[in-house]
């Protein structure tokens, strides 16, 4: 029966090739207005609960609550991104 031949001792073991995509890190801004954009939604919808549907913009009625979670989902969009 023939015998295989084996590896070659000297060949290097796999790696990964590497990619030429370079993370670049976030602006300095970033960070604060991420954060800033989920407070402020947050007390957006408290302040119209609050309140009793009258503000923060009373002629938008239950609009409040859009933009309330707009500004929320628009901070946490920012943080998906956040390196």
């Amino acid at each position: 029966m023939p015998e295989s031949k084996g590896r070659d001792k000297k060949a290097a073991a796999y790696s990964q090739p590497r990619t030429s995509k370079s993370v670049e890190p976030n602006p300095t801004w970033w960070a604060p207005v991420f954060i800033t954009l989920l407070v402020v939604g947050l007390l957006w919808i408290v302040v119209y609960y609050v309140t009793e549907y009258r503000y923060p913009v009373g002629s938008l009625g239950a609009w409040n609550l859009g933009v309330g979670f707009v500004l929320l989902l628009s901070g946490f969009i920012m943080t998906m991104r956040w390196r």
